[in-house]
């Protein structure tokens, strides 16, 4: 699953994105590389790759944005193996290396990223399969460590020991409005990972799906698999734009927990959705989480936090935000 789904000429519309996400150690900076393909519901020969960089700086207050749409012509997404080329700009096994040029900036990266994590699934493996819902995700890489070199505007940054992700997500239409959050090692807890989303689709007119919670969390050698459709109709999750508040459980743990950012540390991106119209997405990856891990059987209470390192993403049609749009 982790190689592309996307078929060349398709006539169902798709977007696929494979990321690399990397957080520094000890401060709210963090980079986000995107290959991404977008193919029109029924206008297969309209069908284009994006290629995305975001730098975001929280200890300047400064992100920059870079996005490049190139043809699907030129550009190789691999459907038996994992890889993907935009232009000239390529993702392998272990490796990244490229350039976007955009109206809000220019980013350049040529990173090796390793790690020895399994993949993670955010869904029911038998979710993957089928037609509901229409997007998927999983993490191929939790916990990737990436060292290189980023070039921002010019400026080199040096990444050693930056600690992220290798992610793949896919489907023919965006979720209606979700928060998706993850976190590659909580303070004092590099080993924990968390995935994350609420969401709800629209399934015909203005009728909407209730709020679902799909919840996957690896703490202390163990993973926790809140991620059945029961267990994700009966979670609580609430956000804004800004905060998220979400609270789940089974027989042997419960979860629950906060994501927030403030407005400063999102960029607002254009999403294509294959069906037509343009999803908001307000994106960070140098937000706060905090997580509540309550051990039903001992009744042990864990407190985590993750300062300036929490990835937060809200998708919206609402346009009144007050977050720039910046590609």
């Amino acid at each position: 699953m982790n190689w592309t789904q996307y078929r060349p000429g398709q006539q169902a519309g798709h977007y696929e994105s494979f990321y690399q996400r990397g957080n520094h150690p000890t401060e709210p900076r963090a980079f986000w590389i995107r290959y991404t393909v977008f193919s029109p519901e029924g206008m297969p020969e309209s069908a284009i790759s994006e290629l995305w960089a975001v730098y975001f700086d929280g200890t300047t207050g400064r992100h920059v944005v870079a996005k490049e749409e190139h043809p699907i012509a030129d550009c190789h997404f691999s459907p038996d193996s994992f890889g993907a080329r935009v232009a000239d700009s390529v993702l392998e096994p272990g490796s990244l290396r490229g350039e976007a040029d955009g109206t809000d900036g220019r980013i350049g990266w040529d990173l090796s990223y390793k790690g020895s994590e399994p993949p993670l699934l955010l869904l029911p493996p038998r979710m993957y399969g089928g037609g509901f819902p229409k997007a998927k995700s999983l993490v191929g890489l939790p916990l990737a460590n990436y060292t290189g070199t980023l070039t921002v505007d010019g400026e080199a940054i040096d990444i050693d020991g930056w600690t992220g992700s290798q992610n793949h997500n896919w489907g023919s239409r965006h979720t209606d409005h979700y928060a998706f959050g993850q976190v590659a090692g909580f303070d004092g807890e590099p080993g924990t990972f968390l995935e994350i989303v609420t969401g709800r689709t629209r399934l015909a007119g203005p009728v909407m799906t209730p709020k679902v919670t799909f919840l996957v969390l690896r703490h202390h050698d163990r993973e926790y698999q809140l991620s059945s459709l029961g267990r994700a109709l009966r979670a609580k999750g609430d956000f804004g734009y800004f905060y998220w508040d979400f609270a789940t459980s089974d027989e042997a743990v419960a979860v629950r927990g906060r994501f927030t950012a403030s407005p400063e540390d999102f960029v607002g991106l254009n999403y294509y959705n294959p069906p037509g119209g343009i999803k908001h997405c307000l994106n960070t990856k140098i937000g706060r989480c905090d997580l509540q891990i309550t051990n039903k059987a001992t009744g042990r209470v864990e407190r985590l936090t993750a300062t300036g390192r929490a990835l937060m993403e809200i998708l919206t049609d609402d346009r009144e935000h007050g977050v720039p749009i910046r590609a």
